[in-house]
């Protein structure tokens, strides 16, 4: 059950201190813990100098700066070797343009394939590397785990610099130096960077030993790279990663890059009016798209060119590939729903669902999972076959068991299992496929706790007359959104509904006209149905809309919206 609880105004002490801001205002500082105007003011104005840290106490910052110096003075080959998605491929064209910037063209990069290698630094891909001369190997967002890959790559005579920003194992490989925050000797003030903001601090380090004749301050437009990649890898905004969004965001703003601007142009978005929601939904899946698809150097072309033919194409290209991406997902739910129907059919339907198919491919099944949790409201588990012959999948939890804790009780099934309480991956021991339904089911009643009761907080009850521009300019203020910096959510009480109507090519988008003949506004929710809320929404009722509060600049049109949260 949902529980929707209004949060406390600031207190007086904290109004007093926050005395010439607007109420509204307040109330938002207050309850992200900001409670003086200095803490305010250096929060709404983030500062380049004073909120990025010194990258040299980052743990052996200094031996991979002074490795990478060595390389390049005795002109060796270097490999980057970067993750599939949308943090690791922006940190490997980061990290090739630094090397182009500073003139070393003996680079080249790699980046695994999703389906046929998977996550991390290959045994099979470090044995290729001494045909191509690499003397030097430097990962992106991947390697702290790959002992034995590190190991390899050390006896073929090559050097591995680690940048990561996942949790180490129980032990570290013996690499040449291994730069991240999350080591436990790490000291480093910011514990949650992303993978390629760990890969610019490396820059930044290396730029303050040696400029290469660069002006001072030229990293900063590589911060585009980093703002796309801190915003797509769902790190805390707060800190250093706000800083990081929010002037990656700029230049985002004034990008170059042709690849990006025919992007932009083809989804109608303003580059100059770029938002953090334009990197979440619209950039952040068609770059990861073209790792699940199969092809992700296509990613890395989007954002590394400088070609404005091959941007055209580029962009059309992943665009394409997410479509086709789109429908292969709708087609994999389509199954999910004829299979699930049958079942109800023939019996109830258990408490935990197993649907698996050897063509599906891994990569999209957690997408399938989450379009399905609304309407069969218990967890499920989809497999497929990935390149290596290995049946791997995903699994999605409504909140009535934690799958981590499912998993461990099942653990006989699965060769590696992985992710939090309400979302994993797994990889199946090959003899288990055939059981596993009722292996889960059966562990499910040991692992099932009481169902927890969800609250969301809402930052304010207000009026659809209150909705005014200067509204939105006040929550402005707060962005980029994000992980431990969420949209305000308001209530509209009372509302009448003018209209209810799905809209997209495929139908499967809601908006909802609210209000009455003095003011009326639209309301959104992207893959949803009236039936997905509380209440559903129907014309001539009165409804409670929670929402957040957003301006929409599509086809170049700026409007007020809300985004619906829910309908009670």
């Amino acid at each position: 059950m949902k529980e929707y609880r209004l949060r406390p105004i600031a207190e007086e002490s904290v109004q007093a201190s926050l005395v010439g801001y607007p109420i509204l205002l307040q109330n938002l500082l207050s309850s992200r813990g900001i409670t003086t105007r200095e803490d305010a003011e250096k929060f709404f104005n983030p500062h380049y100098q004073n909120d990025l840290h010194d990258p040299y106490l980052l743990k052996d910052m200094d031996k991979a700066v002074d490795r990478i110096l060595v390389a390049i003075k005795n002109k060796e080959r270097i490999l980057i070797y970067s993750d599939y998605d949308a943090d690791g491929i922006p940190g490997g064209v980061m990290m090739r343009e630094f090397f182009d910037r500073i003139g070393y063209g003996n680079v080249e990069n790699y980046i695994p394939h999703r389906h046929d290698e998977g996550y991390g630094l290959h045994l099979e891909a470090v044995e290729t590397f001494p045909e191509k001369e690499i003397r030097l190997l430097i990962t992106i967002d991947c390697g702290i785990v790959d002992i034995e890959s590190v190991a390899r790559a050390n006896a073929l005579g090559m050097d591995v610099i680690i940048t990561d920003h996942h949790e180490p194992g129980g032990s570290l490989p013996e690499a040449y130096a291994i730069v991240n925050p999350k080591r436990e000797d790490c000291d480093y003030p910011e514990k949650i960077l992303c993978g390629t903001g760990v890969a610019f601090k490396l820059i930044q380090a290396i730029l303050e030993k040696n400029c290469f004749d660069l002006a001072l301050g030229q990293e900063k437009w590589f911060l585009d790279l980093v703002g796309i990649a801190t915003l797509s890898d769902m790190v805390p905004l707060v800190g250093e990663n706000r800083a990081l969004a929010y002037f990656g965001l700029k230049v985002l703003q004034k990008s170059p890059r042709p690849g990006l601007q025919q992007l932009w142009k083809k989804l109608k978005v303003n580059q100059r009016n770029i938002v953090e929601d334009d990197i979440g939904f619209s950039l952040a899946p068609r770059v990861n798209a073209a790792s699940r698809m199969g092809k992700p150097m296509d990613g890395f072309k989007l954002l590394y060119t400088k070609d404005l033919n091959e941007g055209i194409e580029s962009a059309l290209h992943l665009d394409k590939i997410n479509d086709e991406r789109k429908g292969v997902v709708a087609g994999i739910v389509k199954d999910l729903r004829k299979r699930i129907k049958e079942k109800e059919l023939v019996g109830e339907l258990p408490s935990v669902l197993v649907f698996g198919n050897p063509e599906w491919k891994p990569s999209l099944l957690g997408l399938a999972g989450n379009a399905l949790l609304d309407d069969i409201r218990r967890p499920i588990f989809l497999w497929g076959r990935n390149g290596d012959t290995q049946l791997k999948g995903s699994c999605r939890s409504d909140g009535s068991v934690n799958l981590i804790l499912l998993m461990e009780k099942a653990k006989e099934s699965f060769a590696q299992f992985g992710g939090h309480k309400m979302a994993g991956g797994f990889t199946l021991v090959q003899d288990a496929i055939h059981s596993l339904e009722q292996v889960l089911n059966e562990a499910f009643t040991l692992a099932k706790g009481k169902k927890e009761e969800e609250i969301f907080w809402i930052d304010a009850d207000v009026n659809i007359s209150d909705i005014s521009w200067g509204m939105h300019q006040q929550i402005d203020r707060f962005a980029p959104f994000g992980v431990g910096n969420e949209k305000p959510v308001f209530k509209f009480s009372g509302v009448p509904i003018k209209d209810v109507k799905l809209f997209g090519k495929e139908k499967n988008h809601l908006e909802v006209i609210l209000g009455d003949e003095m003011k009326s506004i639209k309301a959104i929710k992207f893959f949803s149905r009236p039936e997905h809320f509380t209440r559903p929404p129907q014309v001539g009722e009165i409804r409670d809309i929670i929402a957040t509060l957003e301006k929409s600049t599509f086809g170049y049109r700026p409007e007020l919206r809300l985004r619906i949260v829910d309908v009670l």
